[in-house]
């Protein structure tokens, strides 16, 4: 079966994020027929639309899977409910956030899922990790991240020292 690269966000603000973002990291390599290839280091942020909680920690992973991107997105759920993700509301405070980013050079726009992650060329703390693991990777239909991080220069981030990259 032919492996599939994918690109996968993380995002965490409740009971103790950096942890949260580690423990997420080691279950995307236990997915089935799934590697962890590269992990990003861990970046603060500022909460986008609901700005009355806590920073973000943020990162970015790349695996490579023999998942379908629908298997894949049912796999993040899934770990997402296991680390007590609650959807209250749009933009409310998480203990994890797993997008699928990139799968691949596909585009796909379905009920649930769209790849690539449609405001993923406009956010500093998917495009900075992302850029840390995989400099020269293209966003179909938006071009080189390295140029879209451009237009993100007024979004504060801050890489934190503990969260050191892994590329295998």
């Amino acid at each position: 079966m032919t492996q599939h690269i994918a690109f996968i966000g993380l995002g965490s603000n409740l009971e103790d994020p950096r942890s949260q973002l580690q423990r997420a990291f080691a279950a995307l390599g236990e997915l089935p027929g799934t590697r962890l290839a590269a992990q990003s280091s861990l970046y603060r942020s500022a909460p986008l639309g609901y700005p009355d909680q806590p920073d973000f920690v943020n990162a970015v992973a790349k695996i490579a899977t023999d998942l379908t991107p629908q298997s894949l997105l049912q796999a993040l759920l899934q770990i997402e409910h296991r680390h007590g993700r609650e959807r209250n509301f749009r933009n409310a405070p998480r203990t994890l956030d797993l997008d699928i980013l990139l799968y691949d050079d596909v585009q796909l726009h379905e009920h649930g899922l769209t790849i690539p992650h449609p405001q993923m060329h406009l956010r500093a703390f998917v495009l900075q990790p992302l850029l840390e693991i995989a400099p020269d990777v293209s966003i179909p239909a938006v071009g080189q991240a390295r140029h879209a991080i451009q237009g993100c220069q007024d979004q504060t981030l801050e890489r934190l020292a503990d969260g050191s990259p892994y590329v295998a």
